[in-house]
């Protein structure tokens, strides 16, 4: 294969003008940090991705073909270069609401507080754009975020915003990990940046903290373990995750907030990530009546509803159980006995179990005569045998 034409001297400077007033107008771009990489194969990204699959551990969200995580050329052809971006997010609540007995509440992650990031990174990407076209009419680009096919982390450490974190976040010295990530596929061959050299070095806090032990060694994530993947799979989760997610609807933050990276940082500079608390904090039993037409409405600006809804209710059974509100006997009742989503049902038995009491084994028993589907019979016959009532398990 032939190899691309260098640009001479007068074109590297060109270039470099470019990529200088670029950085020059990142405020007005609205972009926090900025890095120029080559566009050459992710080579030893694809080992790594291969070894991934080969272990299990992807979480079935990623682009299936590792072919196109690790060739630009796939994307764009014939590309020169490649622009790694950083966008900043909060990461603390000023005076939150707190649960209440009867009135508990869920926590959504930082990175789904306020306007859904992948609308604000496709703005910035097109600010870019169009900066870098109005000087180079001509220039090929092709622009993603974590929706796209090259793997986000990977393109900025390269590009010098950071380096990969043991909790696989990318780590940037000036924002920590509160940064979202984009990239643009450029036909222009603009000079690179060099990598960050300072690591996390002998830290382990993220490894010790991960609730589920899905971080398995440094740099290392089993998604399938991950409390953050499970909150937003619609499947039927085993017990143990139940147990760890806890208040957690969507997402989870835990390896991040132990990290002495991101100490003492909140970044709320980008108005469009401001939180509502009655959103990120919100009440749980009214989320387990919203309609498809009200959860769109209340939660279809943010990333945690990309998903749809039945994951946060689902997620919100389960915060149920953990709270132990018996004020929700009747919310999951409901669900148990009328509701179509199995995934739903089988929840709400396991909530009903941790909640007890001798309503909670009139519904469950009398929900072991009507259920037809096995995961939920199944579910049910556990929360009955942690409350001890093999009378009902046999029915």
């Amino acid at each position: 294969m032939d190899l691309p034409e260098q640009p001479d001297r007068d074109e590297r400077r060109r270039w470099q003008r470019l990529k200088d007033e670029i950085k020059e107008n990142l405020a007005e771009l609205g972009i926090d940090k900025i890095g120029f990489a080559s566009a050459d194969p992710f080579w030893e990204l694809k080992g790594i991705l291969l070894r991934h699959r080969e272990l299990g551990r992807e979480s079935g969200f990623e682009e299936p073909d590792i072919e196109k995580r690790v060739h630009p050329e796939l994307s764009l052809p014939d590309p020169r270069s490649i622009i790694s971006i950083a966008v900043a997010y909060p990461s603390k609540l000023i005076n939150p609401p707190q649960s209440e007995q009867g009135a508990y509440r869920g926590i959504i992650s930082r990175s789904s507080w306020g306007e859904d990031y992948h609308r604000v990174l496709k703005d910035r990407l097109s600010r870019l754009e169009s900066f870098i076209r109005r000087r180079v009419p001509d220039a090929r680009m092709e622009s993603m975020t974590d929706t796209g096919a090259l793997v986000d982390r990977a393109v900025a450490e390269r590009a010098g915003i950071g380096w990969s974190g043991k909790n696989c976040s990318l780590i940037t010295p000036e924002f920590g990990s509160w940064v979202y990530l984009g990239e643009m596929i450029s036909s222009i061959p603009f000079p690179p940046d060099a990598p960050v050299t300072e690591e996390c070095g002998d830290c382990t806090l993220c490894l010790d903290a991960c609730p589920t032990g899905a971080l398995v060694g440094p740099g290392q994530l089993n998604a399938g373990r991950c409390i953050s993947f499970a909150t937003q799979s619609k499947e039927i989760i085993d017990d143990e995750l139940k147990e760890k997610i806890g208040n957690r609807i969507y997402g989870c933050d835990t390896c991040q907030t132990v990290c002495p990276k991101n100490g003492g940082k909140n970044w709320t500079h980008h108005s469009e990530f401001a939180p509502d608390h009655e959103r990120v904090k919100p009440l749980l039993k009214p989320l387990l009546t919203l309609s498809n037409k009200q959860f769109k409405a209340q939660y279809g600006h943010m990333a945690a509803s990309w998903r749809g809804k039945k994951p946060i209710q689902r997620n919100a059974v389960i915060a149920l159980g953990k709270f132990k509100d018996e004020s929700a006997v009747g919310l999951l009742r409901d669900i148990l006995m009328s509701d179509k989503r199995p995934e739903l049902r089988e929840v709400a038995a396991w909530s009903l179990g941790k909640i007890g009491g001798d309503e909670t084994v009139g519904i469950l028993g009398e929900a072991m005569q009507k259920e037809q589907d096995k995961r939920v019979r199944s579910g049910i016959g556990k929360a009955l045998e942690r409350l001890d009532c093999k009378p009902f398990i046999r029915g």
